[in-house]
């Protein structure tokens, strides 16, 4: 892959994919607006911080990125953790709040390319689906309790489950009727409009890729009807708290402020920041990829999402990453490369230039009931009762996620997550499956005698090791052995058909020496068959193959038969 991955898509570029692109990209502005506002409302910054990072950012990930129609920006996940983290370091409201912020983004990004650099993508493998569902339910849950307080109109903080109903209880009587009227409007429009008016607007004529692109432009009208009749009625005179005046004008470039005891506390948050931000932007770019039969480069995704964060923190911004919404819309709305992206920052930007002073009057609580439709996407309960349903350790590691988020905060949450689907992993790996395997009549094959008609020989016990072998299953191979040999009379060798080991480690290597050293004791021989080459080449390194009794053989059958035809 080249060093600039936008030259694949800028070499092909042409009047066709500039028109898909830009009609993609004025709908995704649409959207992005409301989200962009709404976003950096939820994390603590004042608005036009969302529209910051939604400019910069996009053009550096539709330079660096490989996904073609991932839409980066403030998403809601992400700016909950940025709240949490940078909470814990400076005060809401204040200077030192949103330079916190900027810092969070700028060290977000660094980690992100130095993974790109050491071509560390695998580290998606470290949180199993389930988990990050299990995570951003629970997230899902919290962001939306967390704008209950806006939409009526009352003063409640917290960043746990328990702390936030606690502070909702004791303020509930103090809520503002103006308010919860205005919320419950929002909510009502922005529910019905996301499940029913595209199919309204289908039936009165509308093709439905004008009635779906109608449908995502209800955000913006609420927005519009809101802050007229906030101005028309003198709304913040009865207590509804507006946006306020939003600086005109493009962000300024400038590098950001830095002082090492913020850096210091960051760290670990901004980690956890672009580990969630990379696997969901993985996630998304990935499934709308296989739809165009597209493949995105999880390394060069790290770089791009890298790009996109420092972009952010030089421009005022703070932590992005790949929306799922808004990507999903900009891959039905007919974007055909990242260009998409460079057009919806061109709109984002004119918005900061010109449309800025039109929002003082936009009530919070609009944007409120913004975030607390998005994330109703999010929270998929679901997946308990599938988990339950599938796999108990599965369900086990949902449900101690989703617990702990919810009860002592998302930073937890995602460092359990990590931890549960480890602990995942070797739970299934640590007792792999085996079978005792005998040749099926007539053929070269071999199958569990518990599943099959199988031939056997009473002086052959054949194990089939289903799982490679490393320390935490080196004991249990051991177990294996002895347990089986102890339960059958007359054997004289053990084959352990290594199909499914695609890799051996020392510990693994030394039970196996140990097993051969027992079995010498017992006058049994121990025979391999069916290794991988790279785990041959692991065991020619050590000494068990010159202190094997048995032989190693290319195929199971040819050992079978050797060893019958020699007793």
């Amino acid at each position: 892959m080249t060093k600039l991955p936008c030259w694949n898509w800028l070499r092909l570029y042409n009047r066709q994919t500039l028109g898909s692109d830009l009609v993609a990209a004025m709908i995704v502005t649409i959207m992005l607006i409301p989200q962009s506002l709404a976003y950096a409302l939820l994390a603590g910054l004042p608005p036009e911080m969302g529209l910051y990072a939604s400019i910069l950012p996009l053009i550096a990930y539709a330079i660096f990125g490989t996904s073609r129609t991932l839409s980066v920006g403030p998403v809601a996940v992400v700016s909950l953790m940025t709240a949490t983290a940078v909470g814990n370091v400076a005060q809401q409201g204040t200077v030192d709040y949103a330079t916190a912020a900027i810092t969070l983004a700028l060290l977000s990004g660094l980690i992100l390319l130095f993974l790109g650099f050491i071509r560390f993508g695998f580290v998606t493998n470290f949180l199993s689906h389930p988990v990050v569902s299990g995570f951003i339910t629970a997230s899902g849950v919290l962001i939306a309790l967390s704008q209950l307080s806006h939409i009526l109109g009352v003063a409640a903080s917290g960043k746990t489950l328990p702390e936030l109903a606690f502070s909702l209880a004791t303020v509930i009587g103090a809520t503002n009727p103006y308010t919860l009227s205005v919320g419950l409007c929002c909510l009502l429009i922005l529910h019905w409009s996301r499940g029913h008016l595209a199919k309204r607007l289908e039936r009165l004529g509308l093709t439905p890729l004008l009635a779906g692109a109608l449908a995502k432009c209800v955000p913006v009208a609420v927005i519009v009807m809101s802050t007229l009749i906030a101005y028309a009625l003198e709304l913040d005179a009865r207590g509804v708290e507006l946006v306020g005046a939003i600086p005109q004008g493009m962000p300024a470039f400038s590098q950001p402020h830095i002082e090492w005891t913020v850096i210091r506390e960051l760290i670990l948050p901004a980690l956890l920041v672009a580990l969630i931000g990379f696997v969901e932007s993985v996630s998304v770019g990935r499934t709308l990829g296989a739809k165009r039969r597209e493949r995105i480069d999880a390394n060069q995704e790290l770089i791009g999402l890298g790009a996109a964060n420092l972009a952010s923190a030089f421009s005022g911004g703070f932590p992005v990453t790949g929306g799922f919404s808004r990507s999903v819309v900009n891959f039905d709305a007919g974007a055909k490369t990242q260009g998409a992206s460079a057009l919806t920052a061109v709109g984002i930007a004119l918005t900061a230039l010109f449309l800025t002073p039109a929002l003082y009057y936009l009530p919070k609580v609009t944007l409120a009931a913004t975030i607390v439709i998005a994330v109703s996407t999010l929270i998929d309960w679901k997946i308990i009762k599938t988990a339950w349903d599938y796999d108990q350790a599965d369900f086990m590691a949902i449900v101690i996620t989703i617990v702990l988020t919810l009860t002592l905060g998302v930073e937890i949450g995602v460092m359990s997550g990590v931890g549960a689907s480890i602990s995942l992993h070797l739970y299934r790996t640590m007792r792999p499956h085996f079978a005792i395997v005998g040749t099926v009549p007539g053929t070269e094959h071999y199958r569990n005698i518990d599943r099959h008609k199988v031939l056997t020989h009473h002086n052959i016990l054949s194990i089939r090791i289903d799982e490679s072998l490393y320390f935490a299953n080196a004991a249990f191979l051991e177990e294996i052995v002895d347990t089986e040999l102890s339960q059958r009379d007359g054997i004289e060798h053990v084959i352990l058909m290594c199909p499914a080991v695609n890799m051996i480690d020392l510990s693994a290597v030394e039970a196996l020496q140990e097993v051969n050293s027992r079995l010498l004791e017992r006058g049994v021989k121990l025979h391999l068959s069916e290794v991988k080459g790279p785990v041959m080449d692991a065991l020619k390194r050590s000494a068990l193959l010159l202190q094997l009794s048995g032989n190693v053989y290319l195929s199971h059958h040819a050992a079978v038969l050797e060893l019958t035809q020699k007793s």
